[in-house]
């Protein structure tokens, strides 16, 4: 379960994953496995309503993040281009390619995320709480600036690449796959 704030530090947003049942927990607590299983987050608003479901099916290799609207209509796919160096995804709805994910460095802790035109128009940055933190919680916080206003579906696929970088990636121990 993850909090969604504002640059004013107010909740605007909540994500939880759903779909666990108490099989599925134990394997993702007691095993490497998480990464092969698929994942279903709910981004719900102040109200509770949902306003997009991101869904990373079952992986062996690279993800794909299936983003739809909060009555199950596919929105798009951020589809991870490869497994190596400094990750890259894509965002495509309806078979047009939107934009680009790229990783600013191998561990992809820093993300530039670009329009079709190879425009920066976000930024998602990981954020460090110190070595205390780090030690005893396995919370990530990131921060994710978008530059001005998106259009459909861009805008949702920004959101959602947002809120799924971890899902896509870290649910995989080694980090980059």
């Amino acid at each position: 379960q993850y909090s969604v704030f504002n640059k004013d530090g107010q909740q605007i947003a909540a994500v939880n994953q759903v779909g666990q049942n108490a099989a599925k927990k134990a394997l993702r607590l007691l095993t490497s496995l998480d990464q092969f299983m698929t994942h279903r987050l709910e981004i719900t608003d102040t109200s509770g309503q949902v306003v997009l479901r991101i869904t990373r099916p079952a992986k062996v290799m690279k993800s794909t993040v299936i983003v739809s609207d909060g009555n199950d209509q596919e929105i798009g796919r951020i589809i991870q281009d490869n497994m190596f160096g400094k990750i890259h995804f894509t965002l495509q709805a309806g078979g047009h390619t939107y934009g680009h994910i790229k990783a600013e460095n191998w561990r992809a802790w820093n993300f530039r995320i670009e329009d079709h035109t190879g425009q920066e128009i976000a930024r998602i940055t990981k954020t460090f709480e110190g070595i205390a933190k780090t030690m005893f919680t396995t919370a990530d916080n990131y921060v994710v600036q978008i530059h001005g206003q998106l259009a459909q579906p861009l805008n949702s696929l920004v959101v959602a690449a947002a809120l799924s970088v971890d899902t896509a990636l870290k649910q995989d121990s080694r980090g980059f796959g």
